[in-house]
C-alpha cells in the first residue's frame, strides 16, 4: 500500500501538461513508424478522400473534443476521491471495524480501476488525435485514419458508460442483476418471442462487456424451439441499473391483411443478484408456502425438481431449478425472495414486510414496456419513454443503448424532482 501511494503522489506531482504531453511524444514515434511502415496508395487514399475521409476526421473530432472535455475532468475528479481513500485508510485503524475497513477498501479498489481506466482513455485520445494529424499530412494511409475513428468509438462507448454509471445512485443500482424472462399464453409464438429477448440481452451485454450466464431454461422441445422461462445472472456491478427500465411485458405484433394482429408477449422480470454481503431480512416461515415440482430433465440429463415458494402477504412467487440439490435451489429461492421483498420495501418507502402494501405491488404482466412491430410497417415502441425505433432487428440485434439511457436518465430526473 505504501509503495502504491508514493507512485501515485509521485504522478500526482507532475502537472497535467507534462503527463499529456509525455503521451503524446510517445504516441508519435509509434505512429510515425507505423506510418513509414505502410507506404501509401495514392489511388486508395484519394477515392475514400472524395467518398468520406472528411466525414471520419469529423466524428474523430467530435468524440476527441468530448473525452478531452469530459474525460481529463472526470480523471481529476476520481485521482481526488483516490486520494480522500487513502487518506482514511492512514487515518483510519482497519483492525477497529473489519466490516468498515472491508467497505473503505473494496472503494479504494474500484476508484483504482476507474483512475487506470481514465488514464487508457487519455492515451486513446492522444492516439486518434496524432493520427488525424498525420493523416492531414498526407503519410499514412485510410487503414489508419480506421483505426483512429475504431479508437474514437472506443472512447466514446467507455464515456457513455462512465457518465451512465454515475446517474445509477438509486438503492440496489450498483449490483449485478438476475433476468427472468417467462413466455406469454401465445403458445409457441410466445416461446419463440422470448428466445429471441433472450438473445436481445446478450447480444447487449457482449457489447458492454458483460458477461451473462444462463441459470435455468425451461424449453417445452428441441424439436419445437423456443423456451417456456430463462433466468440469466449478470455477476458485474451497476448490471441490476442498467437493466432495470427492462422490467415488464414486451410485445411482438404482426398484422396480416385478411386477419387480425397476432400478438406474442413475454414478461421481463429483473431482481438484484447481490455481490457482497446480502441486507439482512426476516421472513416470517409461516408466510411462505413451498412447493417441489417434479422435473423429468433439468437440461443436465439428470431428473429433478423445480422449488417454487411463494410468499403469501404479498403474493409474490420465486422459483429455482438451476442448483445442483434441493436445499440448494430452496436457499436460491429464498434469495430471490429477498431481493424482491428489499426493492419493493424501498418502492414503498416502508421499514416492514408487514407495512407492504400488496395492492401496489406491481406484477410485471401489467406493466408494459415495449413493443416491437414487424407488419404492416416497422417500429419499436419503448411505452415508458416514448422512444421509437424504425427497426426491430436493430433492437434484437442488441441495440439497447437508446432505451437503457433514457430510463436512466428518467430515474435520475425523478430521484432529483
Amino acid at each position: 500500500m505504501a509503495a502504491e501511494t508514493a507512485h501515485f503522489h509521485r504522478y500526482n506531482g507532475c502537472s497535467r501538461r507534462r503527463y499529456v504531453s509525455g503521451i503524446r511524444n510517445h504516441r508519435r514515434l509509434l505512429l510515425l513508424a507505423a506510418a513509414s511502415s505502410q507506404p501509401m496508395d495514392i489511388h486508395t487514399s484519394n477515392s475514400y478522400k472524395q467518398l468520406g475521409m472528411f466525414s471520419l476526421r469529423k466524428k474523430i473530432e467530435d468524440s476527441v473534443n468530448r473525452a478531452e472535455m469530459v474525460g481529463l475532468t472526470a480523471l481529476e475528479f476520481e485521482e481526488a476521491r483516490r486520494i480522500k481513500q487513502e487518506e482514511m485508510i492512514r487515518e483510519y485503524d482497519l483492525w477497529d471495524d473489519l466490516a468498515k475497513s472491508s467497505d473503505v477498501l473494496i472503494k479504494l479498489a474500484d476508484s483504482a480501476k476507474v483512475v487506470d481506466a481514465l488514464k487508457d482513455l487519455t492515451y486513446k485520445v492522444e492516439e486518434a488525435k496524432l493520427i488525424t494529424e498525420l493523416a492531414e499530412m498526407d503519410i499514412i494511409n485510410y487503414a489508419l485514419l480506421k483505426q483512429a475513428y475504431t479508437t474514437s468509438v472506443d472512447v466514446s462507448k467507455f464515456l457513455n458508460k462512465y457518465e451512465m454509471s454515475k446517474l445509477l445512485k438509486g438503492k440496489y443500482e450498483f449490483e449485478g442483476a438476475c433476468i427472468i424472462i417467462e413466455a406469454g399464453s401465445e403458445g409457441v409464438r410466445s416461446e419463440i418471442w422470448a428466445e429471441q429477448l433472450v438473445g436481445m440481452y446478450m447480444k447487449w451485454a457482449k457489447k458492454q462487456g458483460l458477461k451473462g450466464r444462463i441459470v435455468e431454461k425451461r424449453c417445452r422441445s428441441k424439436a419445437e424451439g423456443g423456451i417456456k422461462s430463462v433466468i440469466i445472472e449478470f455477476e458485474q456491478k451497476y448490471a441490476y441499473g442498467y437493466f432495470l427500465g427492462e422490467k415488464g411485458t414486451h410485445r411482438m405484433i404482426t398484422s396480416h391483411p385478411e386477419s387480425l394482429s397476432e400478438v406474442s408477449s413475454a414478461a421481463v422480470d429483473v431482481v438484484p443478484l447481490f455481490l457482497e454481503e446480502t441486507s439482512e431480512l426476516n421472513i416470517d416461515e409461516k408466510d411462505l408456502k413451498i412447493n417441489y415440482v417434479p422435473l423429468c430433465e433439468n437440461g443436465r440429463g439428470r431428473r429433478g425438481s423445480i422449488v417454487q415458494i411463494q410468499h403469501s402477504p404479498t403474493g409474490l412467487t420465486v422459483h429455482s431449478s438451476g442448483e445442483r440439490n434441493q436445499f440448494s435451489n430452496t436457499m436460491k429461492a429464498l434469495n430471490r425472495l429477498k431481493a424482491k421483498l428489499l426493492v419493493i420495501l424501498n418502492d414503498q418507502g416502508v421499514a416492514s414486510i408487514t407495512n407492504i402494501n400488496k395492492d401496489s405491488v406491481i406484477d410485471h404482466w401489467h406493466q408494459e414496456t415495449r413493443r416491437y412491430v414487424f407488419r404492416p410497417y416497422k417500429l419499436v415502441q419503448d411505452v415508458k419513454t416514448g422512444i421509437q425505433l424504425a427497426d426491430p432487428n436493430f433492437v434484437l440485434s442488441g441495440n439497447l443503448d437508446p432505451f437503457i439511457s433514457a430510463h436512466i436518465n428518467n430515474r435520475h430526473v425523478s430521484e432529483l424532482g
